[in-house]
Formats: structure tokens, sequence, C-alpha cells
């Protein structure tokens, strides 16, 4: 299309009221259907779905519309006709809309076993983002061209942690068919149950040995008891549920399980059972940071026994006691995908070169870093350090043209998820920008167009939407668009009051809020900084801020001043460490003072040892956006190595502790 054919139909589209968006609501007068999009809204929640069907005729021509048909449809879509449900389709071709409806109606369809309408319908299915539609594919194409399935129906079984009916439909299915052994269904039982999912792990059984499935419960429950009734696991099936039964302990006592596997189970286990039980036993003992987690782990004879995340733990354990050479055959034991991982990839450059015999050991750890090393994240960073390198803000990308930034604004779907975060239905807005800007979208987006979505976000202000999609670019980095800093003149002005450092704060709240200013969590936490009403009510005082109520907690300047009021006390209780404040600014001061106990160790080996997923990636996450923010506002190199230091005891054991913290 031509530059002066899109001009045109953006003015066409402005004049429809199709560009509408919070600036231009503000501007203009209140769109009186927006208020029953909210109301649809509240009666989708509440299923209620005569007033749903009530509503939806004045909801024509509203920028909303699909969403709302979405609504009135989702509701009926148990008894509503095929041809009305084509119909919907068919209405609203080529949006979210109708793929998310679609893909609900597949769900059904695979619950139903509707298998011929299913395979009619899945193909024009474009997002393929549903692990369960996905399952119900599989056991179609299993059933009509007898294709082997098992690898894929196998790996997004085992990444459902709770049990679903599709993925465990085509599991059943295969074994049926034998494309699926016991030991398959076993692992997955093994898998929930390390996972505390006491039910998937029982559906896994239930396929193998239904008249065994009851006892999973029983173990789950107490598996001292059941491992204390003295039984001769003389079946496969049963060596398998004491296999369960010592998972189930390691969780609470990793020693007490490695006790009964190596005096009494050991024995009656094959070699396979053994290796598993002992990773899990392992990778429990890592995550409690117990220093024989390592001596558990060698007790394993063979690594391709044990799957990636156990391998993983087996690196950290190994890690935290220096034994590069473990850390070399666990990362080279790893699936294919995994051994992509940034992470797995720089710690096994870290072992090759610990561990080198020969300048091609050598050259092959430096190729490893040279095939991640950039400024994109934590491990990159590193890699680049490891080369030699310092951390700079990359040069701007050729500012987007006229056409480009156009073709975003233009871009339906972008200007519907707009609409609705600004009318407050952020949670739709999100999964329509998502989809609008994903590569199973309609012609995808290349990274120029990436960026144009990515500034058109920025000028609204929406800067999650912003982040998170300049983030996605390959080949081109906008750091003004990936490290934003809204409220600038507050953020370091504050900052430089309390002597913290900006770069800091800001590399905090992006992780944090992605500068949503009325972000709130699962939790209770709110505003930029995401502070919990309890600690701004504690900071607020040590602060000085008189007359603090809650309500307060939102406004922009009061969350910035008791966010980093609160940091700073963090952070001087932790002797200026970055990473241990951070990681007690997400998970509280009492767990990183435990985290800390044991030897000193390099912080990128301390911040990969955090028990708790969230904050370990977390830690690793805030600090690599506090070194790229400092580049920003420095302009000068940078080095994360330096941010992140070394963990360990106090330097002095004397020291005062801040024992009121929250």
């Amino acid at each position: 299309m031509k530059f002066t054919q899109i001009l045109t139909l953006v003015c066409a589209l402005a004049a429809t009221g199709l560009l509408s968006t919070h600036t231009q609501a503000q501007a203009q007068a209140p769109n009186k259907g927006d208020d029953v999009i909210l109301e649809m809204h509240q009666a989708f929640r509440k299923a209620d779905k005569n007033r749903l069907s009530a509503l939806l005729p004045q909801t024509r021509g509203h920028v909303l519309e699909p969403l709302a048909g979405y609504w009135e449809m989702r509701t009926r879509l148990d008894v509503a006709p095929p041809s009305e449900i084509r119909s919907f389709l068919t209405s609203y071709a080529g949006s979210y809309y109708e793929d998310r409806l679609r893909a609900d109606w597949l769900l059904q369809l695979g619950k139903r076993r509707d298998w011929a309408t299913f395979t009619a319908e899945y193909p024009s299915y474009r997002m393929r983002d549903d692990r369960e539609v996905r399952c119900y594919a599989l056991a179609t194409e299993a059933m009509n061209s007898k294709a082997n399935v098992s690898e894929e129906a196998k790996r997004l079984w085992y990444a459902l942690r709770e049990a679903d009916e599709g993925c465990t439909y085509v599991a059943e299915h295969l074994h049926s068919g034998k494309q699926i052994n016991g030991l398959d269904l076993w692992r997955k039982a093994r898998l929930a149950m390390d996972a505390n999912r006491p039910r998937p792990a029982q559906a896994a059984v239930d396929i193998e040995a239904p008249r065994l499935s009851e006892q999973v419960t029983l173990i789950h429950a107490d598996p001292e008891r059941y491992l204390d009734k003295r039984i001769i696991a003389i079946t496969r099936n049963r060596k398998e549920l004491a296999v369960l039964a010592l998972i189930r302990l390691a969780a609470s006592q990793p020693d007490k399980a490695a006790e009964l596997l190596d005096k009494r189970w050991s024995i009656q286990l094959s070699q396979e059972e053994r290796n598993w039980t002992w990773g899990v036993i392992g990778k429990q003992a890592a995550q409690k940071l117990q220093d024989n987690a390592s001596s558990y782990f060698a007790k394993v004879q063979k690594d391709s026994d044990l799957n990636d995340d156990l391998l993983a733990w087996k690196v950290r354990a190994a890690l935290r006691q220096g034994q590069w050479r473990q850390v070399l055959t666990a990362t080279q034991a790893m699936s294919p995908e995994s051994q992509k991982d940034p992470a797995w990839v720089y710690w096994r450059a870290r072992a090759l070169s610990a561990t080198a015999q020969d300048d091609a050991q050598r050259q092959e750890a430096q190729g490893l870093l040279r095939g991640i090393a950039s400024v994109k994240g934590f491990y990159e960073q590193l890699s680049l350090e490891e080369l030699g390198q310092t951390i700079n803000a990359p040069e701007r990308p050729s500012a987007l043209t006229p056409p480009e930034k156009a073709g975003a604004l233009i871009n339906p779907g972008l200007q519907r998820a707009l609409y609705a975060i600004a009318i407050g239905l952020r949670p739709e807005g999100n999964r329509e920008w998502n989809y609008s800007t994903n590569l199973h979208s309609p012609g995808g987006m290349s990274d120029r167009e990436l960026l144009a979505a990515a500034d058109l976000a920025c000028q609204r202000q929406v800067w999650d939407r912003c982040i998170n999609t300049s983030d996605r670019t390959k080949n081109v980095i906008d750091f003004d668009q990936r490290f934003p800093m809204p409220l600038r003149d507050i953020v370091v002005r504050r900052a430089g009051d309390i002597k913290l450092d900006p770069a800091y704060v800001y590399g905090l709240i992006r992780q944090e809020s992605r500068f949503i200013m009325d972000a709130r969590s699962h939790v209770g936490a709110s505003g930029l900084m995401q502070v919990m009403p309890a600690t701004a009510k504690w900071t607020a005082k040590k602060i000085g801020l008189t007359n603090f109520t809650p309500e307060q907690i939102t406004d922009r300047e009061v969350n910035v001043a008791i966010g980093t009021g609160y940091l700073k006390l963090v952070l001087d209780d932790f002797e200026e460490s970055m990473p241990m404040a951070t990681a007690a600014y997400n998970a509280g001061p009492s767990r990183s003072r435990n985290w800390r106990k044991g030897p000193v160790l390099e912080a990128a080996i301390w911040a990969e040892n955090i028990p708790f997923q969230e904050t370990r990636d977390y830690v690793k996450k805030v600090l690599s956006n506090t070194t790229n923010y400092a580049a920003i506002l420095t302009r000068q190199p940078q080095s994360i190595k330096a941010r992140l230091g070394s963990v360990g005891p106090r330097n002095s054991p004397n020291a005062e502790v801040n024992q009121d913290l929250p």
C-alpha cells in the first residue's frame, strides 16, 4: 500500500471513530457504548447468558463489538448449533476473537469426541497456544494417519501440572496403541508427585495400573507410613509406587528419603528407578541448599536417566561446590532444547574453561560465549564480560518511517486492544495485543513492524505492551522502547535524595509492574513498585511520611517514595548487595538471610541457586535491567559483574540485623 493510501485510510478510520484511544476518549465525550461493554463484562464473569443476549444488540458498531459478541457466544457455546458458531467465525474472520472462540469450540469437540468436526476445524486454528487442544489434535493424527506422535504428546502432557482431559486422553490412546509405554506413564506420575500434584499422578497411574491408582492418594498423604509397610516390591508397578513414595518423602525430608533408598529400597529398584529417585533427592536437598546435595547426585550412574529439571538442579548443586566437571557432564546430558538456554550455555562454557586440557576445548568455550553474548539478558551480559567486553547501550535503529507507523496505527487488533485497556479491560486488551503482534496471526510481524507496534504503545503510555513487544525483536534492539523511563523527574529526584542508584530503581520497577500505574498483584501488592499494604504502612513511618493512608499507595509520588524508601532500607541491611536486596524485595528479608548462609559464592552462582523459581528469575532480570538502565542514564560502559559481586555470610558476624524489616 502506498503512503498516500495509508494516510487516506488513517484519516477515514479516524473520522469513523475506529482509531478511538484513551487519549481521544479524554478529549471527546465518553462513548455511551463503553458502559454497555463494561456491563457485559460483568455479565460474562457471572455467566449471565440472558443479560449478555439482551445487551449485545447495543454494541453494534462499537470498536469492541467482536469482544462483546465473543462473550455472548462463549456462554452459549455448549448449546449453540454449529451453523451459528460458524456464522460468528465468519463475521469476525481474521480477528483474535474468531480464533479464541474456535479454540473454545475445539476443546468442546474434543471432550465430545466429535472427531470429524474437530478435524475439519483444527487447520483454521491459528494461535496453536492451547496445549489441551493440541493434544486432541495429536489424537486425531494418530487415529487418522497412524502417525507416531508420542514424543510431542509426552512433552505436552509432562508440562501440564494439573490433570487435563485432553492430554490424558491422548496418553491413554497412545498407550493402547503401544506408542507410549509403562515407563512413560510412571514418569508422568513421578513428575506430578514431585510437583505436589496428586491428581495428575493418579490419572497417569490409572492408565497403567488402575487397581493401584488409589494408592497414590495414600502415598501423597503419608509417604513414610507407606514405605514403613515393609512391602516387597516384586512387581514393576509396586516398585514404581515405592519410587513415588520416596519422591514425596524427599520433598520434606531428603536425608530420610536417601537413608531409606540406600538401606532398603535400592536393591529392589531398577537402575533407572534408582537414578531418577537419587536425582529427585538431590534436587530437594539442593533446593534446601544442603551441602550434601552433590553427593546425592553423585549416586546417579547415568545422567541420561534424568530429565532437564533434575539435571538443572544437578548443575546448581555442583556450582555451589565448585565441581566444574559435574557442571559440564550435566549440561551435556540435557535435551537439545535446554542446551540452547543461555543459562546452560553460559555455565557449560565456564565449565569447559575451568576443565580445559587443550586449546580446542578453550576455543569451544569461547565459541559458546560468543553465540549468546549480547545486552539482551543476564547470561548474555555475563558472556559479554567473560569475553572481555563491556555493556553499552546499542545504537538506536533507523527511525520508523511514516508508513511503518501508519501500519501499526491502522491495525484493527492493536486499536481494539488499546481501546480495551483504556476503558479498564486490560487482560482482554493484552490478549488481543499479543495475538495481533504474534507470528501466528495472519502475516506475522517483522522486527520493524514490532518496533512500530511498540512505538504505538509507547506513545499511548501503555508501557507493558511497549516493552514486551519491543523485547521480541530478533535482529534490532531499541533501548528506548525496551527500557523506558516514565516519571523520570520523580524517580531520579527521589533516588538522589536517598542516595539510591536510579538505574536500580528503574530496573526493579520494570520487572515489578512494567510501569502500569495501577498494577495490583494476586497477593495485594500495589502500584509501580508493587508495595504490600503492611510494608507500605511500616515504611511510611520509617521515612517520615505523615498522615499516610492505604489509598495513597497508588499515587505515583507516594508509591515511588515508599518503594524506594523500603528498597534503600533493604539494601542497607544487606550491606549494599544488590542481589541479596533484590531477592529480599521479592521474597522477603528473612528468606534472603537464610539463602546467604554457607560458602562465599560468586553472586551469579548464588542467584542461580535461589530455591524459588520466581525469585531466581526476578533477581537475574532486575540486575540485567539495572545494568542496561545504567548504560542509558550514564552513557558509560557498564559491568553486571561489578553489581553482582559475591554473596556469603555477613562480613561482620556481630553486625546488627534489622529484624523489624518486613
